[in-house]
């Protein structure tokens, strides 16, 4: 109820397009579990390659239907992909923190996929209540934007000057903390089981586990969400590039798991984007509009420009940095 209620106001292509959307998510996420993935195993790289070109195609294709079949035609699509772009790239950050996550409790790989297919069905439906709230925020105070604007640009900045290399201790973080306290924990992870009942009701470390991801993932959304807002504000679009983006990220993480490091210039990238779209929503304070189609191209110039020179300029070492 909660999702149709996001689209309550849209119409009816966007009505049938999310028909199409939420029939897809359901039925993949189904396969995924119940068929493909119905006993713990380790992801191949080779099936991580073909999962994440699974859901890129997928995600482009859902574009084109918005392209099609929606009446703002190519302007919603160009909205849609910019959002889908800004998403897809801000969640390489989230890869970084869920490996640190898996690694720092000592995660089988085995267990990986199971994890990600949990953690990813918490984001489906906590960023569809963050988009509502959001909606419904600007729907009445319109204002709400411009503050977005300015945040945008305060992280831009920040993402900016941080260091990459920079470590997270997971101990720090306060659910974690509540969990332990209040929770009965077992030891291990007791065969890959996130709760066990015998000889009573406890929780394992898989649980745990799960509780990072989920409320790292709402910290993210605290940046891509508001990102999300200052590219469009049709809260179909938003959702939909959000979610698309959000299940390529599991592939993602198998696919680049063992190399993410490699793209070290993305951060820079990323922070450019931000700050890019920030400004662009702070501009409409003084009539200043940027095209769909402009707003596209930077992010897309930028990403690409990101991975290319991560790619051919070899990052330095500290040792050389001090020198």
């Amino acid at each position: 109820m909660l999702l149709f209620s996001l689209f309550r106001n849209n119409n009816q292509a966007e009505t049938i397009l999310f028909a199409v959307f939420a029939v897809v998510i359901i039925l993949f996420l189904l396969i995924d579990l119940g068929v493909f993935n119905k006993k713990a195993h380790k992801i191949s790289t080779k099936s991580a390659l073909y999962q994440s070109i699974f859901w890129v195609i997928v995600s482009t294709a859902f574009g084109y239907l918005v392209y099609k079949f929606d009446d703002s035609g190519s302007e919603a699509a160009l909205e849609y992909f910019s959002a889908y772009l800004t998403e897809y790239a801000l969640s390489v950050d989230n890869i970084f923190v869920i490996l640190l996550i898996l690694k720092y409790f000592s995660v089988k790989e085995e267990y990986y996929h199971n994890i990600l297919f949990w953690g990813i069905l918490g984001a489906v439906v906590f960023r569809g209540v963050f988009i509502f709230v959001g909606a419904l925020l600007i729907a009445k105070f319109h204002w709400i934007l411009y503050v977005f604007g300015v945040f945008l640009i305060y992280s831009g900045i920040k993402i900016y000057f941080e260091d990459s290399d920079e470590k997270i201790d997971p101990e720090k973080n306060p659910i974690l903390k509540l969990c332990r306290k209040y929770l009965p924990m077992t030891k291990d992870d007791m065969g890959g089981k996130f709760i066990v009942t015998k000889p009573k009701l406890m929780f394992t470390s898989l649980f745990l586990v799960i509780v990072l991801i989920e409320t790292t993932d709402l910290i993210f959304a605290v940046d891509s969400i508001p990102a999300a807002f200052a590219i469009t504000q049709n809260e179909f679009l938003i959702y939909t590039s959000n979610i698309f983006a959000v299940l390529g990220l599991r592939a993602m993480f198998f696919l680049l798991a063992g190399i993410i490091d490699k793209f070290y210039l993305l951060q820079k990238g990323l922070s450019i984007i931000l700050f890019f779209i920030g400004a662009k929503m702070l501009m409409e304070i003084f009539e200043m509009h940027v095209p769909v189609s402009l707003s596209f191209s930077v992010i897309l110039l930028t990403l690409t420009g990101s991975i290319v020179f991560s790619v051919i300029i070899p990052k330095k070492k500290k040792s050389e940095e001090l020198l």
